[in-house]
């Protein structure tokens, strides 16, 4: 008898928190695309955000991260359309621990990834459990982080320029 683990596949989670109202999307896929990235933001301004005028997305610098790839999972007209409903700002390269996303991630990782999960079905439906009971929850980040704080912990990557700027 052996205990040995046997992987089966592996998958990829999109998350998409919305911080001030303790609002959270998860969404799983069978891999990490640019294509994939680009069906998870239309699925937003399309889903949850659709009455939203302009959807602002603090998001990392992952190269399937970008607005190009509605270009290439859309026609033209759509992906304008979608380009045209959000922002962009990106976190710092190196800096992925500003991104919220990242610790609602972790909180995920921990209330609901913490098992073996056998395969991209029971995946998706232990997500849309979490999902809905970590919106029930309305849980807020109150983020206390400033400019100031930034400047100070990542001196090296915004270097002060002269007259204090």
């Amino acid at each position: 008898m052996d205990d040995e683990y046997k992987r089966h596949g592996t998958a990829n989670i999109f998350l998409c928190v919305e911080p001030l109202a303790g609002k959270t999307v998860v969404k799983a896929t069978k891999r990490r695309t640019r294509t994939d990235f680009a069906h998870f933001l239309k699925e937003l301004c399309d889903g949850p955000y659709r009455d939203a005028e302009k959807l602002v997305i603090v998001m990392d610098n992952l190269n399937t991260h970008t607005l190009a790839s509605l270009y290439e999972a859309f026609s033209p007209a759509e992906a304008r359309r979608i380009v045209e409903k959000v922002e962009v700002h990106y976190t710092p390269k190196h800096g992925s621990w500003l991104d919220i996303a990242e610790i609602e991630l972790s909180v995920l990782a921990r209330q609901c990834l913490h098992q073996r999960i056998g395969s991209l079905t029971e995946l998706e439906k232990s997500l849309r459990y979490w999902e809905q009971h970590r919106n029930a929850e309305g849980r807020t980040v109150s983020w206390h982080f400033t400019t100031e704080d930034a400047r100070n912990r990542l001196r090296r990557l915004y270097p002060v320029l002269e007259g204090g700027q």
